[in-house]
């Protein structure tokens, strides 16, 4: 599981820096009532503060502690999870919600719970429309449902992809979304052809 980690912290680097000096800022939009009840059922127990500068230093606590892994234990992750989406959930006026939402997809991605990892980036991308790195959301979501092994649905994650082209078009999402494309529907031996006919 060394690979979650490179994943891991390569697209949080991308989102952290729009977010890492920030405090709060007001959601342009209310989450909807299903996609709260939905993350509500991902992590039952309550916490015990619901105080959202604990619930964030707990949620960078653990974040911290996740980095300095170099495998992933399934008991640390989902204690990392559960602190993420308590902060997400509580906090949501908070500007690092939606980044504590990829978080929480990519630790449950690691940890092959794909179906968490879903609703997180869907509650990410529904809920914070503005958020300033939506179409990293919108790349890991299309990634899943590209992935033989996860979601498997390449018709969804060319929509991803294609919305990304569309309202992103002139940054490295768009660019990366376009790569995914081409890619979609081969195997990894036609994948690698090509990239050993392409550096030859």
């Amino acid at each position: 599981m060394q690979l979650w980690r490179y994943l891991y912290v390569g697209v949080l680097g991308v989102c952290l820096q729009g977010c890492s000096g920030s405090s709060e800022t007001p959601a342009t939009e209310t989450p909807s009532k299903s996609d709260t009840d939905t993350l509500q059922k991902t992590h039952s127990e309550q916490p015990v503060n619901t105080d959202c500068l604990v619930l964030k230093a707990n949620a960078r606590k653990m974040d911290s502690t996740l980095l300095k892994q170099i495998d992933l234990n399934k008991d640390l992750g989902n204690k990392a999870i559960k602190a993420f989406l308590d902060f997400a959930h509580y906090c949501k006026q908070d500007s690092a919600a939606p980044v504590f939402l990829i978080k929480t997809a990519q630790v449950a991605q690691a940890l092959t719970n794909y179906e968490q990892a879903k609703i997180a980036l869907e509650t990410c991308i529904t809920d914070y429309p503005e958020f300033k790195n939506k179409a990293a959301a919108l790349f890991l979501l299309g990634q899943l449902y590209d992935e033989a092994h996860q979601l498997n649905d390449e018709i969804k994650a060319l929509q991803y992809y294609k919305q990304i082209i569309k309202e992103y078009p002139k940054t490295d999402w768009a660019a990366s979304a376009q790569g995914a494309i081409a890619l979609l529907g081969k195997t990894d031996a036609e994948i690698l052809h090509q990239f050993e006919k392409k550096n030859k």
